[in-house]
């Protein structure tokens, strides 16, 4: 499976969001009963005020504060090189993030598990509402669907099958690779961010979760998980 792709030209993504403001009651007014509008049939039992903790979900009422990449390397590609682009400004971190892009080909394959429905689109979404434009490799507006190179774990697990979603948890278990859930998971994330003002450890999880997802494409590739000592961390 994925023997058509060289491992070499993909790179595999992870973000973090939070809520764009530490509390509902922070929220300007007419944000305040937009929130209201997009959430009332979802909340069940919780109020609007209650339920803003799940506002990084959405890219219009939340934000990025982290996003950790990884690049294959070596022969065969048994190494992995991770990078994250983090901070308290956005719009600064997506500039960087953007740059790092100019610099790929433009055929790039970008990775990521549940990425075409969430990460894709999110970083998508924020980089216009920061009034920058879309790298390349993330601008498929007129692309058929065969010319998009993007790939998503979660989807490829599916096999045609749109029932049900599969965590990465869940895969990392199932295919005995280390799990990236050891300290905090996404629904701690705005909490950590926010009350406990942690971002290094926000980023540490998010590289897990990269590091994870490029384990679980060796995986499906039938191939030897990448050995601890050849995954590299750089600033």
């Amino acid at each position: 499976m994925l023997e058509q792709y060289d491992l070499g030209n993909l790179l595999v993504l992870d973000i973090e969001t939070v809520p764009q403001y530490s509390t509902h009651d922070d929220l300007p007014d007419h944000f305040k009963k937009l929130w209201d509008l997009k959430t009332q049939r979802i909340r069940k039992d919780e109020t609007a005020e209650e339920f803003y903790e799940s506002a990084g979900i959405w890219a219009e009422f939340g934000k990025i504060i982290c996003i950790s990449v990884g690049i294959f390397t070596g022969g065969s590609s048994r190494g992995l090189r991770i990078k994250s682009f983090a901070g308290h400004d956005e719009k600064d971190l997506l500039e960087r993030f953007s740059g790092m892009l100019a610099g790929q080909s433009n055929n790039l394959v970008l990775c990521a598990h549940n990425g075409k429905e969430f990460d894709f689109p999110y970083i998508c979404r924020r980089m216009l509402i920061n009034g920058l434009p879309l790298p390349k490799q993330l601008d498929i507006a007129g692309k058929k669907p065969w010319e998009i190179g993007h790939l998503d774990t979660m989807e490829l697990w599916k096999f045609g099958d749109y029932k049900s979603y599969t965590s990465l948890n869940l895969l990392t278990s199932i295919f005995n690779i280390p799990t990236p859930k050891d300290d905090i998971d996404g629904s701690m994330v705005g909490s950590v961010y926010w009350k406990e003002n942690q971002l290094e450890r926000i980023c540490t999880y998010c590289q897990k979760d990269v590091i994870a997802t490029a384990q679980l494409l060796r995986r499906y590739r039938g191939e030897a998980l990448i050995a601890d000592e050849n995954i590299t961390i750089v600033g």
